[in-house]
């Protein structure tokens, strides 16, 4: 009798994990296909402005690399969004959604007038940094070009993160996709010059990214204004200039989002700048495997972003236990997911490496630290399920000072001394990634622990 019972609970409970887990993939597969789209437009710029020439490559490859972290400093505020709508979507206050968006888009408006000023004068730090002149002019005519673009690209983030809190993903990935196949042609007519328009080698990708940009921008406001899936929120029908109540709230929980990011991916740049001494070929070899673990990370990135959506709305229908529970399925599944990443990846590692470079010493060397690249996803994958859950229990603060902790201080200095002492030898890159590895494990057993604090504090507030 005992025997048959344990059997039903297992039965049970694999049956519940199996329902949480198509609720989290039907959510995260759109945004999955949305990040998709987003890293095709970076590759299509990569591409068309590689074959212009190496100094338009190599004027957008540091063009790209300000641009990110800057704009994720500053508009990763909006990330707040999600899990804000979420909690009222799960509790039914559909106005007070609307009338909540409507107080958020001035914010957003805000905070993309910013990169109106900082962009066009960004060529000042560009020439801090002491490139070949020519390669310096396009870096800071292409990050001029992308002003607009960043500006409109706030404003979508907004009320992507406003449609995805509302489980709306669909939407987000076709507009995404759009834009992405707008990119291509685009890219080609400004960078080489056809149909009458200048031909402006890397600095055009920046102008093609602004109109794609703008064009999905008012794709999406077209969308939400027109379509019957957001029509009982009514937006756009009210603009109020935000309280001090949701500015307060916006920034509490969106500036640790963005901070935590730019940290992420300092400790990333500051991976690079440590084995750059060690020549050319290592950093290649360091760039390509990451890059190829950045890829592969999307699957476990969509599960979590659809964790912040999923727990936020059982969490505003006051589903606690639910919540808890869609919480470690999102771990769960992102592990799963960053498994089977491992196993292709080490399965496949010389034919990946292959792919992005015909020299052979740097495929060995992307070979090698692609199997570090390979163990990086499990760690990877689990902390992002976890983080995923915080944001949609509004807890961010925590996460981004064991970010800050774990990365800068452990991670970094860590990183540093095994590759060039070593405990008994030095261990060049291979160091790097395994302090990386080492800084990522104990980053994602903090934060699976704070999903399990967060959660039961929930849980014994609402008895």
């Amino acid at each position: 009798m005992i025997k048959y019972r344990k059997y039903f609970l297992v039965c049970n409970l694999l049956t519940k994990f199996k329902k949480e887990f198509k609720s989290l993939i039907q959510i995260g597969l759109p945004i999955f296909g949305s990040q998709v789209s987003y890293v095709f437009m970076g590759t299509t710029d990569t591409l068309v402005a590689g074959r212009a020439s190496s100094i338009d490559l190599a004027a957008l490859a540091i063009g790209s690399a300000i641009t990110h972290p800057i704009w994720l400093l500053i508009a990763g505020i909006t990330f707040a969004i999600t899990p804000i709508v979420a909690q009222l979507y799960g509790a039914k206050e559909y106005n007070k959604i609307g009338y909540k968006l409507g107080e958020i888009i001035w914010i957003a408006l805000g905070l993309g007038s910013l990169f109106l000023i900082i962009y066009p004068n960004l060529y000042l730090l560009v020439n801090l940094l002491e490139l070949d002149p020519e390669v310096a002019r396009i870096s800071g005519e292409y990050l001029k070009a992308l002003s607009v673009g960043m500006f409109a690209i706030t404003i979508f983030t907004c009320l992507r993160c406003y449609s995805e809190g509302m489980t709306l993903t669909l939407p987000i990935f076709y507009i995404s996709l759009a834009g992405m196949l707008i990119n291509i042609p685009l890219d080609i007519i400004f960078v080489y010059g056809y149909f009458g328009v200048p031909k402006m080698g890397g600095v055009g990708c920046g102008y093609a990214t602004s109109i794609v940009s703008v064009f999905m921008t008012l794709a999406l406001i077209i969308y939400i204004a027109k379509s019957k899936y957001y029509s009982n929120t009514k937006p756009f029908q009210q603009l109020p200039f935000p309280s001090r109540d949701t500015f307060l709230e916006i920034f509490k929980l969106g500036f640790p989002i963005g901070l935590g990011i730019f940290i992420e991916l300092a400790m990333f740049s500051g991976a690079a700048i440590i084995i750059s001494p060690l020549g050319t070929e290592v950093v290649a070899g360091h760039a390509i495997a990451m890059n190829i673990a950045s890829f592969f990370f999307i699957i476990s990135l969509s599960v979590g972003l659809a964790a912040a959506t999923r727990v936020g709305n059982l969490i505003g229908a006051k589903r606690m236990l639910d919540a808890r529970f869609a919480s470690i399925s999102s771990i769960l599944l992102c592990t799963m997911f960053a498994l089977v990443n491992t196993i292709i990846i080490l399965s496949f590692k010389d034919q990946l490496s292959a792919m992005f470079s015909a020299e052979e010493a740097v495929v060995l060397i992307a070979s090698n630290l692609l199997i570090f690249a390979a163990i990086f996803q499990i760690p990877d994958g689990a902390q992002i399920g976890a983080i995923g859950a915080l944001r949609g229990y509004k807890d961010t603060f925590a996460p981004m000072i064991i970010t800050l902790l774990v990365y800068w201080f452990l991670a970094i200095p860590f990183g540093y001394y095994l590759t060039y002492y070593g405990l008994s030898a030095p261990l060049g890159a291979s160091g790097m990634w395994i302090a990386m590895i080492g800084g990522l494990t104990i980053f994602a057993v903090l934060i699976i622990l704070r999903v399990q604090w967060i959660t039961k504090k929930f849980n014994r507030a609402i008895v």
